[in-house]
């Protein structure tokens, strides 16, 4: 299949708004995980990527420390706006983001196995990060989504946990991603949206009506 660029799907002003409606998203991600750990949460301005999906793996081989093991949640969102959300860590990541959120004290320990704790704790900051990012998208591009519960994938290979079939392999995907961290701990993740086909030009529709707002 031949390869599909970024400049062929989205032109050079569609990719800056997209740019700063996923900066003003993610910003409303850190700020609702903020309120709920106590702690500052770092994120990076997002930049925008195209590749097909079966070039994950290799993407994420390059950009995520740790990368041979990654936890991942994995969340399904619906409306005209459509796709999955990635969050994407790296090895460790669970047991310190116990330790952050403060779930790490020795009664639980001794009363919930880690692995339990691990798949409790990466799912309520998913279910932060993801809804409150996706949502003010959403928001801000007049649309409205639903949700599946966001699956966890726990310590797994990175090709294994992203593989071939993971996706269609004929999808492009647009990739929106921002780094975030911690001041609290060492945990770094990155979050991507991969958008179906289907949603590309309800996308750049809805791009043209919002920047039209400020003309």
């Amino acid at each position: 299949m031949t390869e599909i660029h970024k400049e062929e799907i989205l032109s050079g002003e569609e990719v800056e708004i997209l740019q700063e409606i996923m900066n003003i998203a993610f910003g409303k991600s850190a700020a609702d995980l903020a309120d709920v750990i106590d702690t500052h949460v770092v994120l990076n301005i997002p930049f925008i990527n195209v590749m097909q999906v079966t070039d994950l793996p290799v993407y994420i081989r390059e950009h995520v420390k740790d990368y041979m093991n990654i936890s991942i949640v994995e969340q399904h969102f619906w409306g005209c706006f459509k796709g999955d959300a990635l969050l994407v860590f790296s090895s460790g990541s669970g047991k310190e983001l116990i330790r952050i959120l403060q779930h790490g004290d020795q009664a639980d320990m001794e009363s919930d196995p880690v692995e339990i704790l691990e798949r409790e704790t990466l799912m309520e900051v998913g279910n932060i990060l993801i809804g409150a990012c996706v949502g003010k998208v959403a928001e801000l591009l007049r649309d409205v989504v639903t949700y599946t519960p966001p699956l966890i994938i726990l310590e797994r290979y990175y090709e294994d946990a992203i593989s071939d079939n993971h996706f269609s392999p004929d999808k492009t995907a647009i990739v929106l991603k921002t780094d975030f961290s911690f001041t609290d701990g060492n945990v770094t993740g990155l979050l991507f949206l991969i958008t179906s086909n289907d949603s590309i030009q309800w996308l750049k529709e809805a791009l043209r009506v919002f920047i039209s707002q400020y003309e």
